[in-house]
């Protein structure tokens, strides 16, 4: 009984943190440089990257290139002023659903970015495994 009980607290755990978006776009990205990805908007929907259950889809992890695609996606973003961010990878979490993962899920990762006089450092969620079309969250800029 007791082991059922764990089970089906963890199923709920997962199944909680989870989306019910499916991912698996895979939509080419392009590059403005080796180390800047080219976003050409800024999303209107307030969730877009900064929620768990709509990440910012980069891809990249077939290739070998998820962490520099993630590092690329957010070296195109600025401060709503144009400021230069700053930013760190503060670890995964939150599986989500994906043809690209093991048994149909994969992990985001999330960074904590922020610049000169923000008020707070904010948290951005990206999915590594999968590719959508790229938008700077709202309440960011993006370089030129």
């Amino acid at each position: 009984m007791k082991n059922q009980l764990t089970l089906i607290v963890i199923i709920l755990v997962l199944v909680s943190c989870s989306t019910t978006k499916q991912y698996s776009k895979n939509v080419k990205q392009t590059l403005r440089d080796a180390n800047t990805f080219v976003i050409h908007e800024i999303s209107k929907d307030k969730t877009y990257g900064l929620s768990s259950k709509n990440p910012v889809e980069v891809g990249g992890a077939k290739n070998a290139e998820g962490p520099r695609n993630e590092r690329r996606y957010l070296n195109a973003l600025t401060g709503p002023n144009g400021e230069q961010i700053s930013y760190y990878r503060a670890g995964s979490c939150c599986p989500v659903k994906s043809k690209n993962g093991f048994n149909g899920a994969v992990m985001l990762d999330n960074y904590r970015v922020t610049w000169e006089n923000s008020k707070d450092t904010i948290s951005i969620y990206i999915n590594m495994y999968d590719s959508g079309k790229l938008k700077a969250p709202y309440g960011f800029g993006i370089k030129k």
